[in-house]
Formats: C-alpha cells, sequence, structure tokens
C-alpha cells in the first residue's frame, strides 16, 4: 500500500483586473485511488515579483499585466493610501 502525495496549480484567476489568486491542490492517493485533497491559495499584484510562480502563472500575470493594467493598479494605491493618510 503505496501513499503518494503530488501538487498542482489547478486554478488561476484575474480578480479586480489585477489581481491573480492562484489554487494549489494537494492530492493524497492510495496505489493511485484517490484518498483526499487540500487547498492552499495565494493572491499576485503587479508590484510583486513573481519569478518564483511556475512558468504557466507568470506566463498569465505577464499577459494580464499590461502597462494600462499596472497603471491602474498603482493608481488605486495611491487612492487608498490617500483615504488612509
Amino acid at each position: 500500500m503505496a501513499l503518494t502525495e503530488r501538487k498542482e496549480i489547478d486554478q488561476i484567476e484575474i480578480v479586480r483586473d489585477w489581481n491573480i489568486q492562484v489554487r494549489q491542490a494537494t492530492v493524497i492517493e492510495r496505489d493511485g485511488e484517490f484518498v483526499s485533497n487540500s487547498f492552499h491559495r495565494w493572491v499576485l499584484t503587479p508590484d510583486m515579483d513573481i519569478s518564483d510562480q511556475e512558468q504557466k502563472v507568470q506566463d498569465i500575470a505577464n499577459a494580464a499585466w499590461t502597462p494600462e493594467v499596472r497603471q491602474a493598479y498603482e493608481t488605486f494605491k495611491a487612492d487608498q493610501a490617500q483615504r488612509l493618510a
């Protein structure tokens, strides 16, 4: 009876134009049969270093984060900072 664990990015979503939500599934199998899974999520924004992300996540981020989207995000951050000041 062999238990195996594998991790895979199974969902990538763009939320609010610039946030990229990534979901990683951890799947546990016994002799090739599904036993259980769990999920871990994280959010990426245009001002983050994404060099440690899987290539498919980087590809989507680089396509989604156009110069216009990056500028909209910076404007959003500045507006939020001003409201909190």
